[in-house]
């Protein structure tokens, strides 16, 4: 029989802290667990999440788990770079903690669910007779194309409470008539553990492989300057290069075998075919071939019509009905069904 003691992720922000109230209004028994990931910069949030817990007069646990964070998350960091690709941190956070070690923590506590601030939606289907998640309201703010890799089995232990509200404006309001301190805080930066957002200097510090310096060239082959390693730069990149043309030059690729940045015009950097591993399907028990959806290759794309293929070794092919631009190994692409989240994957080049 389930109960309703539920563990929120504390954050220190007022998304978490308008969730908190929420919960405790719907009456669930609230629990807040603050996981500290990255030392230093954790401080102030832990304070302010320890203050909203007490005016809400709920429980309130600190987890050390620096550890963990740092072998899931900041070592695949540094890993993907030094391998030319471009990850997005928040898709292994939330896989790892925010819904591993974070439900292993709800079960410690008898939790019969986690929730956290996401933008996003949880609700039983009828058509597919199991959980799903759906975007939310918020357009822009929709997270659900970082939460493709949650495991399904846990989508009926799930709770985000801020899934029916359209706005961040609505939070902020709803903060500010109940007295809570995180009313006005600013939103957290992208990436948690990098100062400033700053990933450049990030990596430099933790001295990666493959720093070197090295030629920039065009598809043909030609010499056209030298790059200052290839971690410095992503696809689609224009600007910072230092070399000069009559046309507008875009990164295309990153050659770590020749250690070579591969620049061309605008129009090379379309493609309708785009390869993907590191799966997870949620809407179903797995991917169907042949299957028709929504697919975006980056947070902030627009879902385009395109046909999943399925490969012998386990990997998707991607066909999209009109070309998109800038495809990045090391990001996701996400699919969708109409507003439900199908699953996703690891883009790859061959």
């Amino acid at each position: 029989m389930k109960n309703n003691r539920v563990l929120l992720g504390m954050s220190g922000g007022v998304d978490s802290s308008v969730s908190a109230l929420l919960l405790k209004n719907q009456g669930y028994e609230v629990v807040g667990i603050t996981m500290l990931l990255c030392y230093g910069e954790d401080e102030e949030a832990i304070k302010d999440a320890k203050k909203i817990c007490e005016k809400l007069n709920i429980e309130h646990y600190v987890y050390d788990l620096q550890k963990e964070f740092k072998e899931n998350v900041i070592d695949d960091f540094i890993k993907k770079y030094e391998s030319c690709l471009t990850p997005n941190p928040c898709i292994k956070c939330n896989k790892y903690m925010k819904f591993g070690y974070m439900y292993k923590k709800a079960k410690e506590l008898n939790c019969e669910y986690i929730a956290t601030g996401h933008y996003a939606r949880v609700e039983y289907s009828k058509e597919y007779n199991r959980y799903v998640i759906k975007k939310s309201n918020v357009g822009k703010k929709d997270q659900t194309y970082v939460l493709y890799s949650i495991p399904s089995d846990l989508l009926s232990h799930i709770i985000f409470p801020l899934s029916e509200f359209s706005s961040k404006d609505e939070i902020r309001k709803i903060a500010q008539e109940n007295g809570l301190i995180t009313a006005n805080k600013p939103d957290s930066q992208e990436i948690c553990f990098v100062p400033n957002n700053d990933y450049v200097t990030f990596l430099e510090r933790h001295n990666i492989q493959g720093m070197k310096y090295g030629k920039i060239v065009n598809i043909n082959g030609e010499v056209l300057g030298k790059h200052k390693g290839l971690h410095r730069y992503t696809i689609g990149q224009r600007r910072g290069m230092g070399i000069s043309s009559s046309t507008p030059l875009y990164v295309l690729k990153l050659n770590k075998e020749k250690n070579e940045l591969i620049v061309g015009k605008e129009e090379e950097l379309y493609t309708d075919t785009v390869y993907a591993n590191e799966t997870n399907c949620i809407l179903f028990d797995n991917f169907k071939d042949k299957m028709e959806v929504q697919a975006k290759v980056r947070y902030s794309a627009e879902p385009k019509d395109a046909i999943i293929y399925l490969n012998k070794d386990n990997t998707l092919t991607v066909k999209f009905k009109e070309k998109v631009r800038a495809v990045t190994p090391g990001q996701a692409i996400v699919f969708y069904i109409g507003d439900i989240l199908v699953g996703g994957g690891m883009i790859f080049t061959k």
